[in-house]
């Protein structure tokens, strides 16, 4: 993979690598859209195809956060404790491990989602997967915001992304709820274990989001030291 030369890629500094870490993660979830589509086709061969390409990603992800703990310093020189650099690699690793599950879930039973829903159900994929994007935009910002201790200009700026960021979130969660009174009104009409199935999926694909935003909320307590 890419990522193996560790002792290159740290340099100084682990931000590099997190930002790598964090790009990975996001590819993860970006698989998702064009999962879902081959879904709502019913083409199983390429739904089959990009589920293990976000495997692959996973993985990737698993191996430089395994990489980063292994090599991050003792002491950081840098204005932020190491304990929340470590606590933000596990919050977008989590990205990477949700959008595995709902592919995996999803594969191994060859869930259908029912016709009526499916344009509500990928504006609501794209919208997790854009909550994704702009985590992945703020923390591209990191090293930028070490070279100016954490103010000025750059500090505004990402703050703003943070508040798209959360915007991106509510949008999510309202989808989530249109779904999810969708998949109610159809209940009567489906099998009883598709729809707890479906349920848990929607769940998931909100979950996405969350941890989306949950970044957005590890970057915003570094700015605060």
């Amino acid at each position: 993979m890419p990522f193996a030369n560790f002792s290159n890629l740290f340099g100084r500094s682990p931000i590099k690598p997190m930002q790598e870490h964090m790009a990975v993660a996001v590819k993860a979830a970006t698989e998702l859209v064009s999962f879902f589509d081959a879904v709502t086709r019913n083409d199983w061969d390429a739904a089959s195809n990009i589920q293990q390409g976000i495997v692959k990603f996973e993985n990737d992800a698993d191996e430089i956060k395994k990489q980063l703990r292994l090599h991050l310093p003792k002491s950081l020189f840098l204005p932020v404790p190491r304990g929340d650099i470590l606590e933000l690699l596990t919050t977008q690793d989590s990205i990477a491990n949700r959008a595995k599950d709902i592919a995996g879930i999803m594969m191994g039973r060859k869930m259908a989602v029912p016709a009526s829903m499916q344009t509500q159900m990928l504006d609501f994929v794209r919208a997790s997967v854009a909550a994704a994007g702009q985590a992945l935009t703020a923390i591209n910002e990191l090293d930028e915001l070490l070279e100016t201790g954490f103010s000025g200009r750059e500090l505004t700026v990402v703050e703003k992304m943070i508040q798209e960021l959360d915007e991106l979130e509510e949008k999510a969660d309202k989808l989530e709820i249109g779904v999810r009174t969708s998949l109610f009104a159809l209940e009567a009409q489906l099998p009883p274990v598709d729809v707890m199935f479906l349920y848990n999926i929607i769940d998931w694909i909100g979950d996405l989001a969350d941890r989306a935003h949950n970044v957005g909320g590890r970057l915003q307590l570094l700015l605060a030291h």
